[in-house]
């Protein structure tokens, strides 16, 4: 590798053998990003396409760097020939393109142009512009962690860096030294908008100049000797210096942004000219045939034989099955943890009483203890002996050391996109993230964890981020804005999160362990109010197992059920008592502990039991979880209903910080009864 740095290579010392396997290569990727709209035209698919035409030299040169076996590479939606250059087929590219079942990027799951071979670590992207330079700073978290041989390759248009998660990713690739080597292409246009608009620098990468451990190598993207000096000089600074580098690549867009966009509108005829006077290909065919390796009628062979393939493998493409509209279900969420010990997630008895924080604490432990490649991170997590504002981590990094149990900056999407990275590693590991402090702080996450939620399924099951997103919930604590409003009414949305909201300290071990050993996305709520609460603390059975989906009745009924989870569960079991001295009703208390995958059984079974049902929560009523269950109910159980479905909550406003606000906002048991007493006089 260091004879390669030291090397500038031109078409005199590049041997003839790699030229034509460049050429041919180039040629290939001419033609089919050239045929791509074509397939628009005659309703093929390939609806959505960014012509790569100008970018040619870094994209071959990306292609050829990379190590299937060793690297990561991240494309995005103008890399065809990058992919192309690292081994993608035409067959694959069109099979993407018009997206087919046997897609290799993810069954015609995403977007066309959305190249990726997950088999060979060509990473499945989202459409996010630049979203995955999280994803590729995790993972290279990890292949530091782990002592990997290769580095993560992170290719993205210029206007990405604009997107504040960039910055986050080469801040915090920076700060770690992680192998990351950051291409930026550059042609100067974000769509129709034009690199001024972006940035006051003339290249955005000096937006990053003054970051240590951080190296920033130009190239003229256009050139294909240049780029592969540049992409070379990286690899070899990234594996020996042992810290990231960005390249970045000057192009041109010779078309437009893509086949809903016309730059007509916005570029001069003399500027369009002036860009194709710069075509890449054709530039390196001039080369190729003036040193006189080459001459006309041989590259014209090459021409013609790409031509045939190119065209074999239309005709294969187009002989390809479609997706199976059954299929949709298929890879929603991944297996999850199958509890043996406790398959219903109830006590068998015995266990030490614990209040929940100590619950939460010590499974941690446990599941860090059961599995080395569990990781945690997050912000104030590991200070010293102090473990987060609420101390659920409290001597985690004493025991786990700081490679497994360490602190991050506070950006949460950072946190999040970091962990999605990360877990691509290997599928043995597990994360658990504090998402945030407060759940009222993770907002800024939400394009990370709206990535998480749909990995599994567009990558066709090919691989899903491991990670519990812990997040301290709900108010009584006099809290105020970002401290005490409640948010999983608005992450439910989400299909592929599974969300869970324990009210016990018992289900708070059995849901974290389950969560943990599962694969996919857990979301785990935790009531921050009953942390130190006397009434969630009960004893827990060791190593105390909840499978999702799975609801608990906390107390049996046979005239009202009341559905509930968190804060609220302990003000039903209080309105249930009083209400049986008052009026000797039977109210039947379901915690559903588990909201996605949810118990509807239990549910259903219940209203049909008791023919009166009421929704408790404390989140907002309009907008909450709570309408959802009541939808379920209705339309499943209607017959069994003697009485309308009864709603208590949080009123249509935030939570205030006086408690006397939070008192008139947030459900307590005189709402509650109030709510009850009418159902049972209905």
């Amino acid at each position: 590798m260091k004879s390669e740095e030291a090397s500038k290579p031109d078409v005199y010392s590049v041997d003839t053998e790699t030229l034509l396997k460049w050429y041919r290569l180039m040629a290939l990727g001419r033609q089919l990003d050239d045929r791509a709209p074509n397939y628009l035209k005659q309703a093929l698919g390939w609806s959505y396409h960014a012509p790569y035409a100008g970018h040619d030299g870094i994209q071959l040169a990306i292609g050829q760097i990379f190590d299937r076996e060793h690297d990561y590479l991240f494309p995005y939606y103008r890399d065809m020939l990058t992919v192309i250059s690292a081994g993608l087929t035409a067959e694959e590219i069109i099979l993407n393109g018009i997206s087919r079942a046997t897609d290799v990027a993810g069954a015609g799951r995403h977007m066309s142009n959305h190249f990726a071979k997950p088999a060979w670590h060509i990473q499945n992207v989202s459409s996010a512009t630049g979203n995955h330079s999280l994803h590729a700073a995790g993972i290279a978290r990890a292949m530091k962690t782990y002592g990997s041989k290769g580095v993560a390759i992170c290719s993205q248009g210029e206007s990405s860096m604009s997107e504040g998660f960039v910055y986050e990713a080469i801040n915090g690739a920076s700060r770690e030294k992680l192998p990351v080597i950051f291409v930026i292409q550059d042609n100067r246009y974000g769509i129709s908008v034009f690199k001024k608009d972006q940035t006051a620098n003339r290249y955005a990468s000096d937006n990053f100049a003054g970051m240590v451990n951080l190296r920033i190598i130009h190239c003229d993207g256009k050139n294909v000797f240049d780029s592969v000096r540049a992409v070379r000089e990286a690899k070899v600074h990234v594996l020996t210096e042992e810290e990231p580098v960005i390249v970045h690549a000057s192009c041109v867009r010779i078309h437009s942004h893509s086949n809903s966009d016309k730059q007509e509108l916005y570029r001069s005829g003399e500027e369009l000219a002036c860009t194709v006077s710069a075509d890449p290909l054709m530039k390196f065919r001039k080369q190729l045939i003036h040193s006189k390796r080459f001459t006309e009628e041989a590259l014209a062979l090459v021409d013609e034989e790409v031509k045939k393939t190119v065209s074999a493998a239309h005709k294969k493409a187009l002989a390809a099955p479609d997706p199976d509209p059954a299929s949709i279900f298929d890879f929603v969420y991944p297996p999850s943890y199958v509890s043996t010990a406790f398959p219903d997630g109830i006590p068998h008895g015995g266990g030490r009483k614990m209040k929940m924080i100590q619950a939460l604490n010590e499974t941690l432990k446990e599941e860090f203890r059961h599995n080395p490649d569990t990781f945690l991170w997050g912000q104030d997590v590991a200070s010293g002996d102090k473990g987060g504002v609420f101390n659920v981590t409290k001597g985690l990094q004493l025991e786990f050391g700081k490679s497994r149990v360490f602190n991050a900056p506070i950006a949460e999407d950072f946190i999040v996109g970091t962990a999605n990275g990360f877990s691509r590693y290997d599928k043995k590991i597990r994360i658990v993230i504090e998402g945030a402090e407060f759940a009222d702080y993770f907002w800024p996450a939400m394009e990370q964890l709206v990535e998480t939620s749909h990995e599994y399924w567009r990558t066709n099951g090919q691989f899903s981020p491991n990670i519990v997103i812990r997040l301290a919930s709900g108010g009584y604590i006099g809290g105020g804005l970002y401290h005490s409003q409640t948010i999983e009414g608005s992450l439910a949305a989400f299909p592929g999160l599974r969300i869970v909201y324990p009210s016990f300290a018992d289900d708070a071990a059995g849901l974290l362990r389950t969560a943990i050993r599962s694969g996919g996305v857990t979301v785990f709520m935790e009531p921050k109010a009953l942390y130190n609460d006397p009434l969630a603390e009960v004893p827990v059975p060791e190593q105390f197992e909840v499978p999702f989906g799975k609801a608990r009745i906390r107390r049996e009924g046979k005239d009202l059920t009341i559905v509930t989870y968190g804060n609220t569960t302990h003000m039903a079991l209080r309105v249930a008592e009083r209400l049986e001295t008052e009026r000797g009703a039977g109210i039947e208390v379901i915690d559903l502990r588990s909201l996605i995958p949810l118990d509807k059984e239990l549910i259903i079974n219940s209203v049909k039991k008791t023919s009166k049902v009421l929704v408790v929560h404390e989140d907002k009523v309009f907008g909450g979880f709570g309408g959802e269950l009541a939808s379920i109910i209705a339309e499943e159980a209607f017959e069994y209903l003697d009485a309308p479905i009864g709603r208590v909550g949080a009123t249509y406003t935030p939570v205030g910080f006086n408690r006397i606000l939070e008192k008139a906002i947030l459900p307590d048991d005189n709402r509650i009864h109030a709510a009850v007493v009418k159902l049972l006089d209905y």
